[in-house]
């Protein structure tokens, strides 16, 4: 099974840096310009691996919602759509402002062999999101996606109305540089 199945860009690297950067956490590995390497005191402050967007400059807006996602699938719902809209409008609006979209799983089928599947449904999540606005004219080159799978839950519990928070693409802006 690919982690890639479609390419825009350098996307599909970036889903699989934050593959390898989640399971270099896992085992207690820091990456260090891409390698694992194992965990010391940094004498000064770490670089982000190459490839990744230092998440911390993108901050989320009151005008950008999060869309939602049925299980296991990666298609805009209809009632998602007017908020893809509002988004997009948003953005043409504001030229000056880059996006992060990520994609998120709930984490169902998160097990030792199938991270990878939530890491992917993730990506594909927020590629759709991306495939959305891009029709709508917002300029691709300004549109970053990263998935996390199941790694970054917005609630805990186990239960549906938990886990459907959780099938979600959230909209983070900053300025252009």
């Amino acid at each position: 099974m690919s982690l890639c199945p479609r390419r825009v860009g350098n996307e599909c690297v970036l889903s699989v840096i934050a593959l390898i950067a989640s399971v270099a956490l896992a085992w207690g590995c820091v990456l260090v310009t891409g390698r694992p390497a194992l965990a010391q005191t940094p004498t000064s402050a770490p670089e982000p691996p190459i490839g990744l967007p230092r998440v911390r400059d993108y901050e989320p807006v009151p005008e950008l919602w999060d869309i939602y996602f049925d299980f296991g699938k990666a298609e805009i719902r209809s009632d998602d759509v007017t908020i893809l809209d509002t988004t997009a409008a948003w953005l043409l609006g504001n030229p000056d402002y880059l996006v992060l979209i990520e994609g998120h799983s709930d984490n169902r089928g998160d097990t030792s062999g199938k991270r990878e599947l939530n890491m992917d449904l993730g990506e594909r999540r927020a590629q759709a999101a991306m495939d959305h606005l891009v029709a709508h004219g917002v300029d691709p080159t300004r549109i970053t996606i990263l998935s996390y799978g199941a790694e970054r839950p917005q609630c805990a519990e186990a239960n549906e109305r938990c886990w459907a928070q959780n099938r979600r693409s959230r909209f983070l802006v900053k300025p252009r540089e």
